[in-house]
């Protein structure tokens, strides 16, 4: 599939399994709450768990209405681009479907020029891993096929993928804290 045709159909509210820079993730645009919901039921995800969002840039955290002098995001700085989730302060709640009450949302800034590429036009996107609640990541297409079958809009096959998922950090003011380990090491 052609990245044109997979950034239009994410523009248009669809979702699909895309290679993320650590595992298959099940993406759609974070701001489309649709989009998002049927995220949620596809992948079966428990509905106070929020997803992991995905970014193009630093600067695409202002849509969030977190500001890029933020103390946070300076140190978030020590860790992008790479496979590092951060947990942020996102208090806005017109952005509750996808912090789900808990007032932080998880952003990743990917070291993977292509995902860049396609972030770049489509805009932040949720990326979930592509499994159940509960189950072991698809590594392959195959496993992601036998996961979601025809309720993924599109499957973008790179191969196989066997990294770790990423590391996930939480920095409220300067305080870092490790929430999980990952496929990178803290700084």
């Amino acid at each position: 599939m052609q990245d044109q045709d997979i950034i239009n159909i994410l523009k248009n509210g669809g979702i699909g399994v895309l290679a993320t820079d650590t595992l298959y993730g099940l993406v759609g645009s974070a701001f489309n709450t649709e989009a998002v919901e049927r995220i949620f039921r596809v992948r079966k995800r428990r509905p106070d768990k929020p997803l992991i969002v995905l970014v193009h840039s630093i600067k695409d955290l202002e849509l969030f209405g977190i500001s890029e002098s933020s103390v946070e995001v300076k140190e978030a700085q020590k860790y992008w681009p790479g496979k590092v989730s951060i947990i942020l302060p996102c208090p806005d709640l017109k952005f509750e479907y996808l912090h789900r009450g808990k007032q932080t949302i998880a952003f990743r800034l990917p070291d993977k020029p292509r995902l860049l590429e396609i972030l770049k036009e489509t805009g932040p996107l949720v990326a979930p891993s592509v499994n159940h609640e509960g189950e072991p990541p698809a590594h392959t297409i195959a496993e992601a096929k036998n996961y979601f079958g025809n309720d993924s809009d599109f499957y973008e096959d790179e191969g196989l993928l066997l990294s770790e998922p990423s590391l996930i950090i939480k920095i409220i003011g300067t305080e870092t804290t490790v929430i999980r380990k990952g496929s990178q090491e803290p700084v």
